[in-house]
């Protein structure tokens, strides 16, 4: 008998070319998957701690002989709490006092809030015990972080302010320390009910070499400055922590997002610089490391 006839077989080019794009669907599908948990796991666990030390000159008028060349190292924002390491602090702090530091500028929020709201006050003492004194001088500021809830409580303020002192900052609470000639001027938190800076600068004679610390870099546009042309050093932004490349970061805590990281030079001859922070408030960076600074002080011969 007769067999039926078999069914006409697909084409084998269409049949091979239909496999082809199934897989490559699923090497791509597995690619993606594979790269968005490397990324996470790099954001997480690799760049939170992936510490980069900029090193740069920092140029004052009439800087005083005694300090050209000295180095002043920049911390910010270490946020001890719950969301950052201790031992990764303490081990960065022995780094920067190894190198010995003739003065260190802290530029605020020493601390995170534990999530009952309270202040981690043992905590705080354990890691600051650590913290990298300057030759010279070992200056702080408070940042909005160490005004407890809501940036309000100045009895928080307070209370941070006595650890770092006794860690061995001198806390600068809208006033100024003079370091061999150089005037370090210091504002309390911009959002915080203590804030200063125009009381400050009023009374104070800007004419002698000056550097001014202020945690949060939006103050930097207030009509505030009573003519001041020096550098104003800064925190606050953390870099925005994530950043995609040639973008801005899409979240800055801050007006002016002008202001999220580096050297920005001012229409008027100030100069700012915001440091991208130590510590974090979340633990999660993206093309944006964490900084300590290290300046050479030099003076300026511009003008």
């Amino acid at each position: 008998m007769d067999q039926a006839p078999q069914n006409e077989p697909e084409d084998s080019s269409d049949h091979r070319a239909l496999l082809t794009r199934r897989k490559w669907i699923k090497r791509v599908a597995g690619s993606v998957t594979v790269g968005a948990v490397g990324g996470g796991l790099y954001s997480w666990r690799i760049e939170p701690h992936w510490v980069e030390v900029v090193e740069r000159s920092l140029a004052i008028k009439n800087l005083p002989s005694s300090l050209e060349g000295r180095t002043l190292v920049q911390i910010s924002d270490i946020h001890i709490g719950e969301a950052v390491d201790d031992a990764f602090l303490i081990d960065w702090f022995k780094r920067v006092a190894a190198w010995v530091p003739d003065i260190v500028v802290f530029t605020g929020d020493f601390l995170t809030l534990k999530h009952d709201k309270s202040l981690p006050i043992d905590q705080m003492k354990s890691v600051l015990s650590h913290f990298p004194r300057g030759k010279l001088a070992t200056i702080g500021i408070l940042g909005n972080h160490d005004y407890g809830v809501r940036w309000k409580d100045v009895q928080a303020a307070d209370v941070v302010t006595g650890i770092a002192e006794d860690a061995g900052l001198d806390m600068v609470r809208n006033g100024m320390q003079n370091v061999d000639g150089l005037q370090v001027v210091g504002f309390d938190d911009y959002l915080s009910p203590n804030f200063g800076g125009a009381k400050v600068l009023k009374n104070i004679d800007l004419t002698p070499p000056t550097l001014v610390l202020c945690h949060n870099p939006d103050v930097v546009d207030l009509p505030i400055w009573s003519g001041y042309r020096g550098w104003i050093l800064s925190g606050h932004t953390h870099g925005g922590q994530c950043k995609v490349p040639f973008f801005t970061p899409p979240l800055l805590p801050i007006h002016n997002t002008r202001y999220a990281a580096g050297e920005i030079p001012l229409s008027d001859g100030r100069r700012l610089y915001v440091n991208r922070a130590l510590g974090h408030s979340m633990r999660v960076r993206f093309n944006v490391r964490p900084e300590v600074t290290i300046f050479h002080l030099t003076g300026d011969r511009s003008t």
